[in-house]
């Protein structure tokens, strides 16, 4: 088992979880996070942490997409090891439907 980042994380990045991850397994893209599903070791820290309820472990039914997006991802994007601020847009879409195939950028993030 591990854990994805899923769609809520489209648009808001907030990164509480990245704070506490002990094995530092997050990649930072434009406007999400995603996990390496190889360095995540399934601690669940991260889970409670997210204001946006956007990580899942990946034994929930449905999330195929989201694994192989986390994994894709996480081989391209920067590491991220700090908090930063979420984005000033987080806000309105926390919580919106669908933001995946609207929102999402395949763009890399600045990383730490």
């Amino acid at each position: 088992m591990t854990y994805v980042v899923t769609d809520n994380c489209i648009k808001c990045k907030y990164t509480d979880c990245v704070e506490v991850c002990p094995v530092d397994c997050f990649y930072e893209g434009e406007n999400m996070l995603v996990i390496n599903p190889d360095e995540c070791i399934d601690c669940g820290v991260c889970e409670p942490e997210c204001p946006a309820d956007a990580i899942r472990p990946d034994t929930e039914p449905g999330l195929e997409k989201w694994i192989e997006l986390n994994t894709e991802y996480s081989e391209k994007w920067p590491n991220i090891t700090i908090k930063k601020d979420p984005l000033p847009e987080a806000a309105e879409f926390d919580g919106q439907a669908g933001k995946l195939g609207k929102y999402f950028s395949s763009e890399p993030g600045s990383g730490d």
